[in-house]
């Protein structure tokens, strides 16, 4: 029995010892757990960390003071026209309207840019050449003087024979066109009733910064008085709808019928006027964008004042400042408008500016691009002197130059090397004029049922050549199209370049 004693004794001492550290591991393991999950061990109580907690809650912006006080200043416009039906070759189907763009098969991706009109449409009858009333389109506008004086885009009123001003409870009064700017978009009405109308002021644009808030007021879709909110996404955004594109980009909700429609601040300023958005799909996407007060307030006064607006004009053919550009001629940034040609006889020419010159900077104003050009040159009336700083042969020059009134496109388009009409127009159904870069001519209308109508061509779309040679005026078009005659060719060879992407239509000559 002692040995079974014996035996049996270490046996015992194994198990504790196995015992011991196997208590001491768990204990280590639940240790390690506990302060993993945030709790130590004082005792037998545990103390909890506490979970993070604001004392007061965040207060979210409301906007319902500015809407209450803006309101009764936005509007909604009713427009409505006589329209000539013409025959269209695909049969009955929707109005084509100006500046409407599709997007093109095969490129989803692809951006366009839709302006915002209200329903246009209606049913073709093909034998009828008679004019119907158009159906009324809708827009938005609002009051910028006590004595009834309002903005909206262009595309809204544009083609429009009567306007009708709805106000935020309803009421209708009938309103007079005082004047128009298609190449900002902007449009002046007038109310003449007797009465003081609420307005709202333009803001300060340039102490808008990226991220603020805007609240955007407008008929989306013919609802009447909609109000969404969202910040400022981006400035000075170019795309692509003008000479003087430098759009505020806002992601508040902003669809067709916010067209002509202010964005505000949150001191109920006017800090741009919808007009665009970006949308694949033709509805909201968070993209929008808008004229910035300051370029609206200079065209709407001077609308106001004379119907129309005169804008200086250089005459140079301009092309953008590439890197190896500057590197040719020792410039040390891309920047500035390379002068592609000075118009003989034009404020340039006499000026003494020439071919190769680059233009860096007016009125001590730095220019970025060719675009930048236009904008500054255009904010002067004609009649202006103004300083040009030009790099030539390796250093900066000075001239003054004597601003002249900026040509309709059918002028510029004969100051560039000959009528773009007789052809262009006449044979085709196009009308275009000289593209910015100065390579090129921009198509800026379509006459629906023409032959370029049916290949595809659209407003905004740039010819660059012609049975493979490069376009810049009328004169070269006729050129070509004469030279294809002569051959025998019943059509030439048009290359039109959309979207940094370039396709190949075949015009008919008329011959044969």
């Amino acid at each position: 029995m002692h040995q079974d004693a014996d035996n049996k004794a270490p046996e015992k001492g194994i198990i504790g010892k196995k015992r011991g550290r196997l208590m001491a591991t768990i204990a280590s393991v639940a240790i390690a757990g506990a302060i993993g999950l945030g709790a130590v061990t004082s005792g037998t109580a545990p103390v909890m960390a506490e979970a993070v907690r604001l004392e007061q809650p965040v207060q979210a912006p409301s906007f319902a003071d500015i809407v209450e006080k803006v309101s009764p200043a936005v509007v909604s416009v009713r427009v409505k026209a006589d329209v000539k039906m013409t025959s269209n070759p695909g049969g009955s189907g929707f109005f084509d309207m100006p500046g409407f763009e599709e997007l093109p098969d095969g490129h989803p991706l692809k951006r366009f840019f839709r302006e915002f009109r209200g329903d246009r449409g209606f049913e073709q009858d093909r034998r009828s050449e008679r004019r119907r009333p158009r159906p009324v389109s809708q827009g938005s506008g609002f009051f910028i003087s006590e004595d009834g004086y309002l903005v909206t885009n262009n595309h809204v009123v544009d083609g429009g024979s009567n306007f009708t001003v709805v106000m935020d409870d309803g009421t209708e009064i009938d309103a007079k066109l005082v004047g128009t700017d298609p190449r900002t978009d902007l449009a002046v009405l007038k109310v003449d009733e007797e009465r003081k109308f609420t307005y709202v002021d333009f803001a300060d644009d340039e102490k808008v910064r990226v991220g603020d808030w805007v609240v955007a007021v407008g008929n989306p879709f013919g609802l009447g008085g909609t109000v969404t909110a969202g910040i400022v996404s981006a400035r000075g955004r170019d795309i692509g709808a003008g000479p003087y594109d430098d759009f505020i980009q806002i992601d508040a909700a902003v669809n067709r019928g916010n067209s002509g429609g202010p964005a505000f601040n949150l001191t109920g300023e006017v800090v741009g006027i919808n007009t665009a958005i970006f949308s694949p799909s033709g509805g909201n996407v968070g993209i929008a964008f808008a004229i910035p007060a300051s370029v609206a307030k200079e065209v709407v006064g001077d609308l106001i004042k004379d119907g129309t607006v005169e804008r200086g004009w250089l005459g140079v053919q301009i092309q953008p400042v590439s890197k190896d550009i500057a590197e040719s001629v020792g410039l040390d940034e891309e920047k500035g408008a390379l002068v592609a040609d000075a118009q003989e006889g034009e404020p340039a020419a006499k000026a003494g500016i020439r071919s190769g010159d680059i233009i860096i900077a007016v009125e001590d104003k730095p220019v970025a691009s060719p675009k930048e050009l236009a904008r500054l040159i255009a904010g002067f009336a004609p009649g202006n002197e103004v300083d040009v700083t030009l790099w030539r042969n390796g250093e900066t020059e000075n001239v003054t130059v004597t601003l002249s009134e900026m040509p309709g496109v059918e002028t510029m388009a004969s100051a560039r090397g000959g009528s773009q009409s007789s052809t262009m127009d006449a044979q085709f159904g196009l009308k275009v004029t000289p593209a910015e870069d100065g390579d090129g001519l921009v198509v800026t209308d379509v006459e629906p049922g023409s032959p370029a109508d049916d290949r595809g061509i659209r407003p905004g779309d740039i010819i660059r050549t012609v049975n493979s040679q490069a376009v810049k005026s009328g004169k070269d078009v006729e050129e070509a199209v004469s030279a294809a005659v002569k051959a025998g060719r019943k059509a030439v060879l048009v290359q039109i370049e959309r979207d940094d992407a370039s396709r190949f239509v075949a015009l008919p000559t008329g011959e044969g």
